[in-house]
């Protein structure tokens, strides 16, 4: 008989395990051990329903019950999550037997998929505590009338926050703040049938928002094709298993570094994707520029980016990456790829090229852990006759609200980003569609303020100067710069002559 598992339940279940490691492993290891536990008891436990549903269907017969077109996944007797509950002793050992072994039994899905926590090691995790987590585990019967597909997820996702919450400063790399992934999702409106990839896909999350924005819509989403890098073996891993826990199958994750070694490659260039959605680690230092300058991948077509920050080499990677007719891509970037000098001759090939649609600048703190502001910059391969040779500036920087330490963006704020990027149009101290020549104007510089001051932002103050962001100050002080060194250029020249 099955129990609805509600989802405060569910919650209380998963964070229930996180706390039996409290106080023996850090906060950031957490993930490791909690998350392939919960996939393991998910397999076993749909595998037994499975198995109740074909023994109904052919009254009782064991062995067709056993075959392999009644289970999505194969589970051997002997790595049966009943077995390793039985384990009193390195129990440790028994786990890491019994996973290893339902990843052979499932070589083309699960190979590699529990990564490569260190199970046996008793100094950290020793046989009681092990114990006390598979009897943790066991409370709960994890079968899919227990727990549809979409709700398990969105218990993974309450994890995946958690732990990002709980650890601190590995969190960006694992998590983006949902409330941005949302508004990210809603602006490139994904489509039935489309592929879709995330070259930096951390635990998946960008990718399962597009197919959640179609469930949402009640449109047909077991067509969409997804795919992902993660650099981290781990975090790949957790990202399978997320889409595996979504009752997503048609998904390709691979293991990686999307700028050294690209994965999803066809014959001898970069696949192409209808919808590319990107929160690349902000401003490496740590890569190898000398291998982009000549990249076999034709990626460095604007430029090869200073080795102190990699974000334009992510930036031509997404658009390298994005279908001729149907691409567009949402990027999350810190605000400097805008407006910064070393990146001025790449940006200014970027607009040439017409590719950016949209500059959306965020509040504050939306990056996790970090006060910074992000921008969302969108790209489009082939933009509509009345977008091009344009681009829309949206300064969304009051369109934050914080509770409880937390920034986010409500419904309200996304929903009037969205209408403001559908409708291309100005509104005042909100939005303005400026042509290339402006921009051109401005010597390349995209930072969102020189064309666009939130009202508020703005005040008069006693003196009667006008008091703008951090931002407008450093542009100001920029372009007073500039003129001061386009003058003395011109006084030494007229003295030399």
């Amino acid at each position: 008989m099955s129990v609805r598992i509600t989802q405060q339940q569910l919650e209380s279940y998963l964070w229930g395990a996180a706390t039996l490691l409290r106080g023996t492993i850090d906060a950031g290891d957490y993930k490791q051990f909690i998350f392939p536990l919960l996939f393991y008891k998910r397999l076993c436990d749909v595998f037994d329903e499975e198995t109740q549903t074909a023994l109904a269907e052919s009254g009782g017969d064991r062995k067709f019950a056993g075959y392999a077109e009644n289970h999505r996944f194969q589970v051997p007797p002997e790595a049966h999550w009943r077995e390793v509950r039985k384990a009193a002793k390195n129990v440790g050992r028994a786990l890491q037997g019994a996973l290893r072994t339902i990843e052979t039994a499932n070589p083309d899905k699960l190979y590699g998929i529990f990564g490569d926590a260190q199970w046996t090691n008793k100094e950290r995790l020793s046989d009681a505590m092990l114990r006390d987590l598979v009897e943790h585990f066991s409370s709960l019967e994890l079968t899919v009338a227990n727990l549809p597909e979409d709700e398990l997820g969105q218990g993974y996702e309450y994890l995946i926050k958690k732990f990002a919450d709980d650890s601190g400063h590995t969190a960006a790399e694992f998590y983006t703040n949902r409330t941005v992934v949302h508004l990210m999702t809603e602006m490139l409106q994904p489509r039935s049938g489309e592929s879709i990839y995330d070259p930096t896909c951390g635990s998946g999350g960008m990718l399962l928002s597009c197919i959640a924005h179609l469930r949402r819509q009640g449109k047909e989403w077991r067509n969409v094709r997804l795919f992902g890098q993660e650099r981290n073996l781990m975090t790949s891993s957790i990202a399978r298993m997320n889409c595996f826990l979504h009752g997503i199958e048609d998904f390709r994750i691979e293991r990686g570094d999307t700028l050294a070694e690209p994965k999803l490659v066809e014959r001898d260039r970069l696949m192409r994707f209808d919808v590319v959605l990107a929160n690349p680690p902000y401003s490496i230092k740590q890569w190898d520029r000398e291998a982009f300058g000549s990249d076999p991948w034709g990626r460095n077509l604007y430029g090869t980016p200073p080795q102190g920050r990699a974000d334009y080499a992510f930036w031509q990677h997404i658009v390298q990456s994005l279908s001729p007719k149907s691409g567009r891509c949402a990027i999350l970037f810190p605000h400097g790829v805008l407006f910064r000098q070393e990146e001025a001759e790449m940006r200014k090939k970027l607009i040439e090229a017409d590719l950016i649609e949209c500059v959306l600048g965020l509040g504050p703190n939306l990056f996790y852990n970090s006060p910074m502001e992000a921008c969302v910059v969108i790209c489009r391969t082939a933009k509509p006759k009345a977008r091009r040779n344009k681009i829309l500036l949206i300064n969304a920087v009051n369109e934050v609200t914080r509770e409880r330490a937390q920034s986010f963006l409500t419904e309200d704020h996304i929903q009037h980003i969205v209408r403001t990027y559908e409708k291309f149009a100005d509104e005042p101290g909100f939005s303005r569609v400026v042509s290339l020549e402006d921009v051109r104007a401005k010597d390349g510089n995209l930072s969102i303020p020189l064309y666009v001051a939130p009202v508020s932002a703005v005040r008069q103050d006693e003196a009667g100067y006008r008091v703008g962001g951090l931002d407008q100050a450093l542009e100001g002080w920029l372009e007073s710069a500039r003129k001061v060194r386009s003058s003395l250029a011109s006084l030494l020249s007229t003295q030399k002559h």
